[in-house]
């Protein structure tokens, strides 16, 4: 390949990987891209957070590696900024001759921005700290809300607690869902991305434009058009909805205990606004899509779908998305379509893919170098070969989101091992337990199991220089240690 396609990322946030094959859910757009495409239905983040894993997907990097922990714009951040040196794909891009365009949610780091990175900023929220925007102000907020609050408290305590509404003594009410014209200004955000793509000139010379929604994050707040769309369908709530976490960490139970509030019809309630929300951003996709299938270099433009993290989605008792290591918060969409590139398309790709594989993929489009980085490219999956080596296992690390505790985990299709330095660890036994309700961690029969993923963890960790190896008797708490990162 000679010529440089163009780059088109729509990138939502809190989507679940498995929304593009959930039948209950409407999303015609993007299921019209995986026909045309190939759909890495295997795709997770390294992080259950927006920050962490919105970095790796643009440096190639894992957590330890970037150094983006958390929410970079909240009170207590451990880390606002991505480590001195960092490169994102931006930035190589714009030295190949891309024009580089962005909309819509950075939030990678709190103290540079797109504009930094090679990027001309169209309508960009959760910015840097010099370009504050209501979702920041609102995330970054003090005592000064605590203060007023207090005024009404007590009285707020008696007041009954309303549908969909989660009350805590003490802190502002959460109302889980409902419904809203125009939710986060995604519709603001997809209509500017619209107009500065009409200008971009159709002369050959290669584009990316990055478009980041907000949706479908919690509150899930949806139009009502398209909640009406789901006015017929009925929820099935089953055993994984209804795991009390007796056997898994006391965070965990915790967590979900404010989401114990909700009935049963709440919950399926909360399932459908979530469903809608999903069914609005592909409209707002198919908007854009339209667009740039108007172009006449559109048969030259590389697409991609994704997100940055999932959502529990009432799974296990929780929602939205945190340390507790299920699923839902790591496996995510990911939908490649490239009508000049991409051979044998309408096609599914089993193998494990992680966020951090696309930084690559760009820079392999234009021969830059990709050695240093973490995620492979993934290249030969669209043009339908077979990679010569390819991992097994998946990896994520989190050291919490603002509740801190350092977390770690490695799973394949058969086993998952999760290692909480706060808490027992987990292990389960995914042939058998692909919705994890049984934590095997305990049951001593499954040592050399345990080991065997200790193993893979520690190696893996060993790689991208993770520093969660300190041997001080008071935090050593691993079963099998860093030493078994080696033969």
């Amino acid at each position: 390949m000679t010529k440089k396609p163009n780059i088109f990322i729509f990138m939502t946030d809190q989507q679940r990987g498995d929304s593009l094959t959930n039948p209950l859910i409407e999303m015609p757009n993007v299921r019209s891209l995986m026909k045309s495409g190939v759909n890495f239905k295997n795709t997770h983040c390294p992080s259950p957070h927006c920050c962490p894993s919105r970095a790796t997907f643009f440096t190639g990097k894992y957590p330890t590696e970037h150094g983006v922990w958390n929410n970079v714009c909240v009170q207590n951040a451990l880390s606002d900024r991505l480590t001195p040196g960092i490169a994102l794909f931006s930035e190589n891009l714009k030295e190949q001759g891309y024009r580089m365009g962005y909309s819509g949610k950075w939030h990678v780091s709190y103290e540079t921005g797109p504009e930094d990175h090679g990027f001309e900023e169209v309508y960009v929220t959760s910015n840097k700290r010099t370009k504050p925007d209501e979702a920041t102000k609102h995330m970054s907020s003090g005592w000064e809300v605590y203060k007023k609050l207090a005024k009404t408290r007590d009285e707020d305590v008696d007041t009954p607690r309303k549908v969909g509404q989660i009350k805590r003594a003490g802190y502002p009410n959460y109302n889980h869902y409902g419904s809203k014209d125009n939710p986060f200004n995604d519709f603001d955000v997809v209509n500017a991305a619209i107009e500065k793509l009409n200008e971009i000139p159709e002369d050959g010379n290669p584009w990316l434009y990055y478009l980041g929604t907000l949706g479908p994050h919690d509150p899930y707040f949806v139009p009502q058009k398209f909640l009406d769309m789901y006015k017929d369908v009925d929820i099935e709530l089953t055993d994984i909805h209804f795991d009390d976490l007796h056997d898994k960490p006391h965070l965990y139970q915790r967590t979900q205990k404010a989401f114990n509030q909700l009935s049963i019809e709440e919950k399926k309630d909360a399932i459908i606004h979530y469903m809608a929300f999903c069914t609005y951003e592909d409209y707002l996709f198919g908007l854009v899509l339209d667009q740039l299938k108007k172009r006449s270099d559109f048969d030259d433009t590389l697409i991609l779908f994704t997100s940055d993290h999932g959502d529990y989605n009432g799974e296990h008792g929780l929602w939205c998305k945190g340390l507790p290591a299920f699923k839902g918060a790591y496996h995510i969409p990911a939908v490649i379509s490239w009508k000049n590139g991409l051979k044998n398309p309408n096609r599914t790709i089993d193998a494990p893919v992680s966020l951090a594989d696309f930084a690559p993929t760009f820079l392999a489009l234009v021969n830059e170098d990709i050695s240093t980085l973490t995620g492979q490219s993934l290249l030969p999956f669209i043009y339908d070969n077979k990679p010569e080596t390819w991992r097994e296992y998946s990896f994520t690390q989190t050291n919490g989101n603002e509740i801190y505790g350092i977390q770690r985990a490695v799973f394949n299709d058969k086993w998952k091992l999760v290692y909480n330095s706060f808490d027992y660890d987990e292990l389960y036994n995914l042939e058998i337990d692909p919705d994890e309700l049984v934590n095997l961690a305990t049951d001593d029969k499954y040592k050399d199991i345990k080991k065997s993923l200790y193993r893979e963890l520690w190696s893996f960790a060993e790689s991208v220089n993770d520093k969660c190896l300190n041997p001080y008797i008071m935090v050593g708490l691993a079963e099998f240690g860093p030493a078994y990162a080696y033969e």
